[in-house]
């Protein structure tokens, strides 16, 4: 059986990224519909406030929320 390489790290980064960026925006509509009057970037800032250098610590933040 013949496998595919393996993409590069830098690939798999930028597609995990943006795999966690989906997940946030996901969670930042969520609260958005529930919280009116309250702008995106703020509920994004909040949820992202615990680990805001890392996106994967802040997935993994999120995640445990559920």
């Amino acid at each position: 059986m013949r496998t595919l390489p393996a993409l590069p790290l830098e690939e798999r980064i930028e597609q995990i990224r943006a795999e966690i960026e989906a997940v946030i925006d996901a969670r930042v509509k969520l609260v958005a519909s529930e919280s009116l009057g309250v702008p995106p970037g703020v509920i994004r800032n909040l949820l992202t406030a615990r680990a805001p250098a890392c996106p994967c610590t802040q997935y993994l933040e999120l995640s445990a929320k559920r």
